[in-house]
């Protein structure tokens, strides 16, 4: 799966809005922003699993219509994996599966460290937001 291994550098140009996920096994942060203000914007967490999550975000894909999708991968602060990280993953390839998108994903290590120490009140959707501007910096 090209996709989720191919580093950030290597998006097309003509792809320039996204919607970015900080996936959770009950919550699921969601951002959107684009490669012209990189910023992102955060969206409504989504509180569901399985097919109702799928759901919301097939409502948010057909409301935002991004270009493609970025999904936070968490690791161990050495970089190794862990149970969070195949999950993450996994929900990067259903992703791709159902929606037919290119999926980008990105190491999120302390992105919710981050979004609550910045003070956030919705911490899934500030991680979403700290995961898609990272990426959006990381495009030439």
């Amino acid at each position: 799966m090209p996709d989720s291994a191919a580093p950030p550098a290597s998006v097309p140009s003509q792809f320039q809005s996204f919607l970015a996920f900080d996936f959770g096994q009950k919550r699921t942060g969601v951002a959107s922003g684009n490669r012209l203000l990189p910023s992102a914007t955060p969206q409504a967490t989504i509180k569901a699993d399985g097919d109702a999550r799928f759901a919301q975000i097939e409502a948010r894909i057909r409301e935002w219509q991004p270009d493609a999708l970025v999904v936070g991968v968490p690791y161990h602060p050495d970089g190794a994996a862990h149970d969070n990280t195949r999950a993450a993953q996994r929900f990067a390839r259903q992703l791709r599966g159902r929606f037919r998108l290119p999926v980008y994903e990105v190491d999120e290590r302390y992105s919710t460290t981050e979004a609550l120490a910045a003070g956030a009140r919705d911490a899934d959707a500030a991680s979403a937001c700290i995961i898609l501007e990272q990426f959006l910096r990381s495009l030439p």
